[in-house]
Order: structure tokens, then C-alpha cells, then sequence
């Protein structure tokens, strides 16, 4: 059994439909990215086909949905391609994918009187194949749910929106994004732990992008130039040196992000004057961040040039 922390509601939600014996045909998983509704949008795909199936324990249920041969489960995402001698993920789901739901939906489901279909995200999927999908909304396939996880529920077409019924997701607070991150990276030790629960913000999905990144070290770096003002150069210019290899660059996508996080964090513990240094640190540093990725700019200069941003923070 998958287990669990936070949105204690949702699932609660979720469980108190099931028991009643009355499930909506289409639920909209909707809230930040990286808290768990994905997770949570397959383990209910699997309890609600194994007890479709009289598969007591599950472990049959799971075992055809990780081997991708349950034939009433489809997970539609978006798919790898090969971009110039790359693995990339495909910029949308497509409407094929969705077009390929149809000759299931003519069938009857194999092992019981249900089949789910999860779509993560929603989000990603082609406005044609919104269109194309809202018609199996409207008129439902006997015997199938719809679990969609939504990191923009706004976004969607309404008419989607008012086929499902939502469960929200929130943010995880410290101890419970801990706990996952404890159950799903158990080497995570010391100060690597506590950097990665200060950098998911709540969203322990996100943490787990950077583990193995080495985020304590980073975030040690950062601290000292914002509490010394680095006025020789020196810290800055490792952290650059560490950073601009080829090897380096997943650490480098990481520094991106946690610079201008690292900066609004000070927010709280300033006032006056030194809340703006803060604040105008903050956008001047998304803005760089934000052009290194569309123009490719020097990972050395660009992370030097981050590091003399949060040398600003330094008090006199």
C-alpha cells in the first residue's frame, strides 16, 4: 500500500466517495505541482481496479499497472522524442493519444466492471485533444473514471472543468515534505535533507528533482556571500568554477532556481530599506536567471554574476 502525507482531506474525499458506493465518472486532481496528486491519481487507479477485479490484495492489479499490460488502465503524458541526438519529453499530449482511447472505450472493460484512465497532466494536452477527450466527458464510457491531475486548473476549458469533480491538492508542510523525502530518498542525510526541504517550498516533487544535486553546499556558498558580502570575490568565483563545467550543468539548472528562492527567504527576517535590497535583489535575479535560459548565457558568468546579487544582502 502507497503511503501518503498531507492533503488529508482530498483523500478523505476521495475515500467517502468510494464507500458510497455512488463514484463521479471524472475527477480534476487540482493544486501545486510536485505535492503528490500524480502518486495519488495511480494508487486510486489500482484500488479501484483491483477491488473491480475481487483482487483482495492487489498486488495482481499493481503488478499489470507497472508492467503496462492492465488491460483496463491507460496513463496518457506526454511522450520521449529524439531532439537533436536527445531524449526530450513532447511539448503536449497529443490528440492521437487521446484518439487512441477510443477503440477501448468500445470494448467493455477485461477484469471487472471498470477501467480509469489517468491523464498527467492535463495541463499538457493539445486543444484539439481537449475538445476530443471533453466528448467522452459529456457522454462517458460505462464503467470508466477519469482521474486528471491539474497543476493550472484555470487554464482548462470550463466545459472540462464542470464534467469533474475536484479534489484539491496543497502545499506540504516541513515535517510532512521531510517525512516523503525520508521514505523516497533515504540517503538523504544532514544538511542535504534540510537544503532540499528549505528549496521544496512545500512541494516535495520539486525537492526530489535536486537530490543528488548537492543543494546543502549551494545553499552553504550563498549564505556565506549574503552574510559577508564576498568582497574579495572568492566564494563567488568557486561557486562559478563549481558550477560552469559540462558535468556540472543539472547543478547548474538547480543554482537557477535556488538563487533568487534563496534571496526572498531573507524577506521575512527584513524591514524598511533592507526589505527593498531584498526585493529588488529578488526580481533582478529571476531576470537573470530567466534570460540565461533563453539566451544560453555563460553558466560561469551567469552564476558569478547571481552570486554578486545576493552579496547585496550583506548587512554593514
Amino acid at each position: 500500500m502507497t503511503s501518503f502525507h498531507g492533503n488529508a482531506a482530498a483523500r478523505a474525499a476521495f475515500d467517502a466517495a468510494i464507500d458510497s458506493g455512488v463514484l463521479h465518472h471524472a475527477w480534476l486532481l487540482a493544486g501545486p505541482q510536485g505535492v503528490g496528486k500524480g502518486r495519488f491519481a495511480r494508487d486510486a487507479a489500482a484500488r479501484l481496479l483491483a477491488s473491480s477485479a475481487g483482487d483482495a490484495t492487489g498486488e495482481r492489479t499493481r503488478a499489470l499497472i507497472e508492467a503496462g499490460s492492465h488491460p483496463d488502465y491507460r496513463e496518457l503524458a506526454r511522450l520521449e522524442k529524439e531532439e537533436r541526438g536527445e531524449t526530450r519529453l513532447a511539448r503536449s499530449i497529443t490528440i492521437a493519444q487521446v484518439r487512441a482511447l477510443h477503440p477501448l472505450f468500445a470494448t467493455t472493460p477485461s477484469l471487472g466492471p471498470r477501467r480509469v484512465i489517468v491523464i498527467d497532466a492535463i495541463d499538457d494536452l493539445e486543444r484539439e485533444g481537449a475538445n476530443a477527450l471533453l466528448k467522452s466527458l459529456e457522454e462517458p464510457p460505462p464503467g470508466t473514471v477519469f482521474l486528471l491531475v491539474s497543476h493550472a486548473p484555470g487554464r482548462l476549458l470550463p466545459t472540462i472543468r464542470s464534467r469533474c469533480r475536484t479534489l484539491r491538492f496543497n502545499l506540504l508542510d516541513e515535517r510532512e515534505v521531510r517525512e516523503v523525502l525520508r521514505e523516497q530518498a533515504p540517503d538523504l542525510r544532514g544538511d542535504e535533507l534540510e537544503a532540499l526541504v528549505r528549496a521544496a517550498a512545500g512541494s516535495p516533487g520539486r525537492a526530489l528533482r535536486y537530490a543528488g544535486l548537492d543543494l546543502g553546499a549551494i545553499d552553504n556558498a550563498l549564505t556565506t556571500i549574503a552574510r559577508t558580502g564576498d568582497r574579495a570575490n572568492a566564494e563567488r568565483t568557486r561557486l562559478a568554477k563549481a558550477l560552469s563545467t559540462k558535468a556540472a550543468q543539472p547543478r547548474y539548472e538547480a543554482f537557477l532556481d535556488r538563487a533568487p528562492e534563496f534571496i526572498v527567504l531573507q524577506a521575512p527576517e527584513r524591514a524598511g530599506d533592507e526589505l527593498r535590497v531584498v526585493l529588488d535583489a529578488y526580481e533582478e535575479a529571476q531576470a537573470i536567471a530567466g534570460a540565461a535560459r533563453r539566451l544560453s548565457l555563460d553558466a560561469g558568468g551567469t552564476v558569478f554574476e547571481l552570486a554578486g546579487v545576493v552579496a547585496r544582502l550583506a548587512r554593514s
